[in-house]
């Protein structure tokens, strides 16, 4: 990758310093490319300013040179081949909404994650928005990098994942996706269609339906294991129903999603009859601690943009999601916030009255 010659390195905007896109931002750097990094506020900005880039340790050690740190928008898009999005995904539509004026013909978007339907959602906030730049709008199936902040303009990436799917909004361009982020990421790998890497969203199985029954012991001073402890032969039961709803919901836009163990079994290797006995055959789940507080991002992030959108679909479409929707209702009373009003529904996301011919024509440019 570092050996590539300038003129065929893709450049590259990273929107987002938090966790996620500091650590993207200065590997990205390490590997030899030029990064423009954006934040809305300055505060997160102000050690890569004050050093010139990005300190990594962990699985990626070095510094980073970064070419622009701004709060400008229009800067941080100006001159660059691919924009990775790095922003919890309530926050997508705000970036698209910033980003329409400034795009250009040819530049790529690829939300890291997109969570469910974020593609779609940022593709249809750009057209609200007049934006005529011709840009391939794409998602990725998860995070790269785990990783976490340690200090002003200092990231720790802890793991880089091997296997990412990846898939655009028009499903063909995906290959030309995949060839200009190939350079720099050879794990992405193709995604199917944005349907696809939408409802494999397993974080929406595991996240806010753990936390929901959990919530006692999430609020008490002691720690738990939450992929271990947390997972009972009875929150078990409650996590397949929401994994069943999920895979039911994916069958009626023709899409086959994973379900919850087929994913451990991909991802970890971990096998069991049924998901309880999967999870606790997860070493990697070992040792994960629960978070402190009910107001977390697998909830504040995951109800909105990944329960909410599975169910509204699943209503258009006509199949029920009960349980989907008692741990949207829960995490809305345990928060005092109306998941259900803030989150992508078929309206936010202008897919109201798109039938699934429609809908499949539009997210995935199948012909007719």
């Amino acid at each position: 990758m570092t050996n590539q010659s300038s003129q065929n390195k893709p450049k590259f905007a990273v929107l987002g310093a938090g966790h996620g896109g500091l650590a993207m931002a200065g590997h990205l750097a390490i590997m030899g490319f030029q990064v423009n990094l954006y934040n809305r506020s300055k505060q997160r900005l102000w050690g890569v300013e004050s050093m010139g880039g990005v300190t990594l340790e962990g699985e990626v050690e070095g510094f980073g040179k970064i070419h622009k740190a701004t709060t400008n928008i229009e800067e941080a898009l100006d001159d660059v081949d691919i924009i990775m999005v790095v922003v919890p995904a309530i926050g997508h539509g705000y970036i698209a909404e910033k980003c329409a004026p400034f795009l250009k013909d040819g530049q790529v978007v690829v939300l890291n994650p997109g969570r469910t339907f974020g593609a779609i959602e940022f593709k249809q906030v750009l057209s609200q928005n007049n934006c005529k730049a011709d840009v391939i709008v794409a998602e990725a199936q998860t995070f790269i990098y785990a990783s976490r902040t340690i200090g002003p303009g200092q990231s720790k990436i802890f793991r880089i994942k091997n296997s990412i799917p990846v898939a655009s909004v028009r499903a063909h361009l995906i290959p030309e996706v995949l060839k200009k982020l190939r350079i720099a990421y050879p794990q992405f790998v193709a995604g199917d269609n944005v349907l696809k890497t939408s409802l494999d969203n397993i974080g929406a199985v595991f996240h806010p339906t753990l936390c929901v029954l959990n919530a006692g012991w999430i609020e008490d001073e002691a720690d738990f294991q939450f992929y271990v402890q947390g997972v009972t032969t009875s929150t078990a039961l409650i996590l397949e129903k929401v994994d069943s709803e999920r895979v039911k919901v994916a069958e009626a836009l023709g899409i086959r999603a994973l379900t919850a163990r087929e994913w451990l079994y991909l991802a970890y290797g971990a096998v069991g009859s049924n998901l309880y006995e999967a999870m606790r055959a997860n070493p990697g789940y070992s040792g994960i601690l629960a978070p402190k507080r009910l107001k977390v991002r697998y909830i504040t992030e995951d109800v909105p943009t990944s329960l909410v959108p599975i169910s509204s679909v699943g209503k258009k479409f006509s199949v029920p999601t009960p349980t989907i929707d008692a741990i949207i209702d829960f995490s809305s009373i345990l928060l005092q916030t109306d998941f259900w009003s803030i989150g992508r529904t078929v309206d936010k996301l202008g897919i109201q009255d798109m039938s699934l011919k429609d809908l499949r024509l539009f997210a995935i440019g199948e012909k007719s």
